[in-house]
């Protein structure tokens, strides 16, 4: 399979859309955690009743169409090779919990990807809504009308003092999570994400990495989200991000301009030698891939790189990872097999750019 034909399965079709301030924003999700009344919490129900809800939820929603949301496929967990199952979590649609679950656990997924409902995780239901750029506002609605058709056929447990009762007391309330991601790359080379982070979280948010609770901020890309889910109302919480998210698009904007200005040749110099350690290199492990990556990127959005795609970081942060390129070799690999494969892939991404300007 040529590249050109793997990415085009790989990547989800809304990842290729831009959308607002989408030079830093990557994407918004909100995340609806729903549990079914009269059916146990994953943690404590039996299998039985697990394969119920399973079952459930595959003969109402399987190939059903809702809105612009088209083809609603049922993945079961318990079918999916350990690869497979690596690929949905690179691409944010399913948690790593997730992946570990049993045969009782399953994704519905929609043709474009940009729902994604997780079955039988720590709660019975997990809804996602992405949306390409800074668009939590149009995120929210969706996912409350997915919300709404879903619970024409569920009763929700749902206390009328508490909200929507859930597994983990920290999503009692509205259940919901709120988050985008974000590149921030000039924020850090200045350093002033250190002096960012304290003040977000004592706003009652959290900053975290590529994928989300306890992982790195691989190439610079940290995903922002709410840590309280009471007391506040949906459309507070996302009116309180959106602020939070709008103040550091600003703070970014100006970094990179304060380092083109103050810093040029440094900057062109960083940026181009990245871009000829992803060009050239025969060997290369993930984390300096990322880095390069997002050298790369930021030289697109100011102009210093010209005639390439700006979304070249948003595929190749995805595929690059160890799923995707096992996925695209068609055999396990090692890590230093990876690491290989990985700067072939790269190198023969970079050449489609440079045959595409030609």
């Amino acid at each position: 399979m040529s590249l050109q034909s793997f990415m085009n399965k790989a990547i989800s079709p809304w990842m290729r859309q831009g959308g607002p301030d989408s030079d830093i924003v990557l994407s918004s999700r909100i995340r609806l955690a729903r549990n079914f009344e009269s059916v146990p919490y994953p943690i404590i129900a039996k299998e039985n009743e697990l394969a119920e809800i399973a079952e459930l939820l595959k003969a109402e929603y399987e190939e059903k169409t809702f809105n612009d949301h088209q083809s609603f496929k049922y993945i079961s967990i318990h079918d999916l090779s350990l690869v497979e199952r690596r690929v949905l979590v690179e691409k944010h649609l399913i948690s790593p919990l997730l992946a570990k679950k049993s045969k009782e656990s399953g994704v519905l997924l929609s043709k474009s990807e940009q729902i994604s409902i997780m079955i039988n995780e720590e709660d019975h239901l997990r809804i996602q809504a992405y949306f390409p750029g800074l668009q939590l506002t149009t995120a929210l609605r969706e996912a409350f009308l997915i919300d709404d058709w879903i619970e024409e056929k569920v009763d929700y447990a749902f206390d009328e003092e508490k909200g929507y009762l859930t597994s983990c007391p920290t999503n009692v309330g509205t259940g919901m999570r709120a988050s985008v991601m974000m590149h921030l790359p000039a924020l850090v080379l200045t350093k002033h994400i250190r002096q960012l982070v304290p003040a977000i979280n004592q706003l009652g948010f959290v900053v975290r990495g590529f994928y989300g609770e306890g992982s790195e901020a691989l190439g610079n890309v940290f995903q922002i989200s709410n840590q309280m889910t009471l007391g506040k109302s949906e459309e507070d919480i996302v009116e309180d991000l959106n602020s939070i998210v709008t103040q550091l698009i600003e703070h970014e904007r100006n970094a990179r301009q304060r380092l083109l200005k103050e810093s040029t040749v440094r900057l062109e110099n960083r940026i181009f030698r990245s871009y000829g350690t992803l060009e050239y290199s025969r060997i290369i492990e993930s984390t300096e891939a990322t880095k390069c990556l997002s050298d790369v990127r930021l030289g697109i959005d100011l102009g210093i790189i010209e005639h390439m795609s700006w979304n070249i970081l948003n595929e190749l942060m995805v595929i690059i990872q160890p799923g995707f390129l096992q996925q695209y070799a068609q055999k396990v690999l090692t890590a230093k097999e990876r690491d290989t494969f990985r700067a072939t892939l790269i190198r023969e991404r970079l050449k489609m750019e440079a045959d595409r300007r030609s």
